[in-house]
C-alpha cells in the first residue's frame, strides 16, 4: 500500500513537473510570438513569425498572424503605391493646370498693352493701329476661349473620375444586348471617329450575348475605350464581339511599346502622343468595367493596341 502511494505521488509530481514546463514553454512561445510580431510591425521585412514550441494550437496561432501579416504588407504596399500615384497624379495636374493658366495670363497681359497702345496713339496713326489692334485682340481672344476651353475639359474629367472612384454609384443592371449596345456605341462615336479620319472594321456576332449590366455604365465605358482609339488610331479600327461575349477594339498603334499599353488603365497616365487627354477616359472605363464584374486589358502586339472587355454571365 505505501509502495502504491510513493508511486502515485512520483507520478504526480512529475505529471505536475510536466505541466510546470509545458506552461513555461507556452511562455516562453508566447513570448516569441509577441516580440516577432513586434519586429514585423516595425520593419518593412517578408520573414514569418516563428515559434520553436512543436503544439499544434500555438502554430496555428503562429499560422494565423502570418496571414495578417501578409494582408497588412500587402495593403501597405498597396497604400505606399497609391501615395506616389497621387503625388505624380498631382504634379501631372498641377502641370496641365498651369500650362493653359499660364498661356491665358500671358494673353490678358498683351490685350492690356494693346489697350495702352490705343490710348498713346497720335491721330495720324490712329486707323492703322486701330485695324492691327482689332486683329491681335481677336487672335488674343480666341487663344484665350481655347485655353479655357481647355480647363473646362480638364475640369470636367477631373469631377467625372472623383464621382466614379470615390462614391458608390448607384448602377441599375438590367438584361442588356451587346449586339446592340455595341452598335450604339459605334452610331455615337461616328462623329469623333470621322474628326480623326477613323474608318472601322466592324465584326459583331449574330448570335445574342445577353449580360446583366447596367446601361449607362456600360456605354460609358464603350464610349472611353472608342474616344481612346480614336486619338491613337492610325486611321484603323477593328471592333468584334465574339460569340463567347468577348468585345475586342484593336487599332495600329506603332507609337506605343507593351509597356506603355500596360499602363494606359493608370490614373492620369498620358503618352506623349495623346494630346489633350487627362489619362482619365480608360481609368474611368476600368472602374466602370470593375464594379460590374467585368474584366478589361490593354495589350501591344506587333504594332497593335487592342483592348479586351469581357462581362462574366450572371
Amino acid at each position: 500500500m505505501e509502495l502504491l502511494k510513493t508511486v502515485l505521488i512520483v507520478f504526480l509530481s512529475l505529471l505536475s513537473l510536466g505541466e510546470f514546463i509545458y506552461i513555461l514553454l507556452l511562455r516562453h512561445s508566447i513570448s516569441e510570438i509577441a516580440e516577432s510580431f513586434a519586429e514585423k510591425l516595425r520593419e518593412d521585412t517578408n520573414t514569418k513569425v516563428v515559434v520553436s514550441i512543436n503544439d499544434k494550437k500555438i502554430r496555428k496561432l503562429a499560422s494565423k498572424i502570418n496571414a495578417e501579416l501578409a494582408a497588412l504588407r500587402k495593403e501597405r504596399l498597396k497604400l505606399r503605391q497609391g501615395d506616389l500615384e497621387l503625388k505624380i497624379a498631382v504634379t501631372n495636374i498641377a502641370h496641365d493646370l498651369r500650362t493653359p493658366l499660364t498661356a491665358i495670363n500671358g494673353y490678358l497681359e498683351l490685350l492690356e498693352g494693346l489697350e495702352e497702345e490705343e490710348i498713346n496713339s497720335n491721330d495720324s496713326s490712329c486707323n492703322k493701329i486701330n485695324t492691327d489692334s482689332k486683329e491681335k485682340r481677336h487672335k488674343y481672344l480666341a487663344t484665350i476661349r481655347e485655353r479655357t476651353d481647355n480647363l473646362i475639359y480638364l475640369t470636367n474629367e477631373l469631377f467625372k473620375y472623383s464621382v466614379v472612384a470615390a462614391t458608390d454609384e448607384d448602377l441599375c443592371p438590367e438584361e442588356l444586348s451587346l449586339n446592340s449596345e455595341l452598335e450604339v456605341a459605334l452610331a455615337g462615336a461616328y462623329s469623333i471617329l470621322t474628326e480623326h479620319h477613323v474608318v472601322p472594321e466592324i465584326n459583331i456576332t449574330e448570335t445574342p450575348v445577353i449580360r446583366n449590366l447596367d446601361k449607362n455604365a456600360l456605354q460609358r465605358i464603350f464610349a472611353n475605350i472608342l474616344t481612346n482609339a480614336a486619338k491613337y488610331s492610325e486611321g484603323d479600327l477593328r471592333v468584334s464581339l465574339a460569340s463567347d461575349g468577348i468585345i475586342r477594339f484593336v487599332n495600329r498603334a506603332p507609337k506605343l511599346s507593351s509597356v506603355e499599353a500596360a499602363k494606359l488603365f493608370d490614373r492620369f497616365y498620358t503618352v506623349e502622343n495623346a494630346k489633350g487627354s487627362t489619362g482619365l477616359g480608360l481609368s474611368i472605363a476600368r472602374l466602370l468595367t470593375e464594379k460590374m464584374g467585368g474584366e478589361i486589358n490593354a495589350t501591344w502586339e506587333q504594332g497593335d493596341l487592342i483592348i479586351s472587355l469581357e462581362f462574366k454571365r450572371g
